[in-house]
């Protein structure tokens, strides 16, 4: 299917060591796990469709912290060309709940989590945080 470029934001988000992956509920890739997000309005700013994602898809309304990086291979999504800025936020609290298109949602300590079963290229946003953990920066799609 050829489109021209989506824009969307993704985020990782935190609570008391923990990030919180939700499964999905749809195709591309129903039933595997991956961060919250989902695609940009144009009437919003990016940091705007980051918040509304998480709410929609958690029931949380979380604090964004850094921009983990931009992501914006063309084989990133099986739809079409998408860009993703992917955020880190704090939660201040675990009580999310499935909504919208996730159907169901975990907190896992990053350590623990498979990166090869993580739908999109999210395994490599999660390789990507573990990294920004110990030594911070800006990723992007090429980086390894």
């Amino acid at each position: 299917m050829s489109r021209e470029m989506a824009v969307a934001a993704d985020v990782i988000v935190r609570y008391k060591g923990k990030i919180l992956l939700v499964k999905r509920g749809i195709e591309p890739y129903k039933g595997r796990l991956c961060f919250p997000g989902g695609g940009h309005e144009k009437w919003e700013r990016i940091e705007e469709t980051a918040k509304r994602e998480v709410k929609e898809e958690t029931g949380l309304d979380v604090e964004l912290k850094e921009i983990l990086g931009v992501y914006s291979d063309p084989e990133r999504d099986p739809r079409g060309n998408t860009l993703s800025v992917v955020f880190i936020a704090d939660s201040n609290t675990d009580k999310a709940r499935a909504g919208d298109d996730a159907v169901d949602l975990i907190w896992i300590e990053p350590g623990k989590i498979n990166i090869d079963e993580l739908a999109f290229d999210h395994g490599k946003i999660l390789k990507h945080y573990l990294q920004w953990l110990e030594k911070r920066g800006t990723f992007w799609s090429s980086k390894d």
